[in-house]
């Protein structure tokens, strides 16, 4: 592992977890982002980041797909077990079947190589501003037998309690802002800052159906209106 910069600066900074097996374009992608003020650690392949993951704390992870031993989506399918932190996913498979697939483990963003270092960037800031604002809705909602804390980004029924990620939280909290309202995949890119292409708001809307509905496949709460959108249905705490 590799970090650079004063203990005064990573406390202000972005800290970025880089996991790549590829020496050159771990260090490329290290280098640019030092330069963009982000304070960051690499990692050279998912074992080596789970350890380091057990001591440090990260605002965000940049992981690439293609990695001897477990992979990317692999490795962010078993953190989501456990933790919310932003994954951006680096690969050379650039198919929209791909990229679905690595939205569905887990992943909150995924940009295909070869890529524009500024769009990473880009990409990067935009995951860091999706943290919900607690005040933007109550701080309690009942979902049917949920109870939605947004401070803590958690759904609560009884004993059980179920984690979102920053963008499934940043999802609902859009929706519940206006609730019994349609709005469409363009509106929620926009509000919720992620990629214009619509299929990873559907992406996002499968998780977090699998996360609120008892049945997914026929959803209560976050349903589909055919041809503009989606719509939440709600009953407030």
């Amino acid at each position: 592992m590799k970090d650079t910069l004063t203990s005064a600066n990573q406390a202000v900074l972005p800290h970025i977890l880089v996991v790549d097996d590829d020496d050159r374009i771990r260090e490329l992608v290290a280098r640019y982002l030092r330069e963009h003020e982000f304070f960051v650690s690499t990692a050279e392949d998912a074992s080596q980041a789970k350890e380091i993951l057990s001591w440090a704390e990260y605002d965000a992870l940049v992981v690439d797909v293609m990695m001897p031993g477990q992979d990317g989506m692999e490795f962010t399918t078993e953190l989501r077990e456990r933790s919310d932190i932003p994954v951006l996913l680096l690969t050379a498979m650039g198919e929209t079947e791909d990229k679905i697939k690595g939205l569905m483990s887990g992943a909150d963003d995924y940009l295909s190589k070869p890529f524009d270092p500024r769009e990473l960037v880009l990409r990067l800031q935009a995951i860091l501003r999706r943290k919900p604002k607690p005040q933007s809705v109550q701080k309690e909602t009942r979902i049917g037998s949920w109870l939605y804390h947004s401070l803590r980004h958690e759904l609560v029924d009884g004993d059980l309690r179920v984690k979102l990620t920053d963008g499934e939280a940043t999802l609902l909290e859009t929706l519940l802002q206006q609730v019994g309202q349609i709005m469409s995949r363009e509106d929620l890119s926009q509000a919720c800052d992620m990629d214009p292409d619509k299929r990873t708001i559907d992406v996002q809307v499968t998780r977090l159906r699998r996360k609120l509905e008892e049945d997914s496949n026929m959803p209560r709460y976050l349903q589909t209106v055919r041809g503009k959108g989606y719509v939440i249905r709600t009953e407030e705490f």
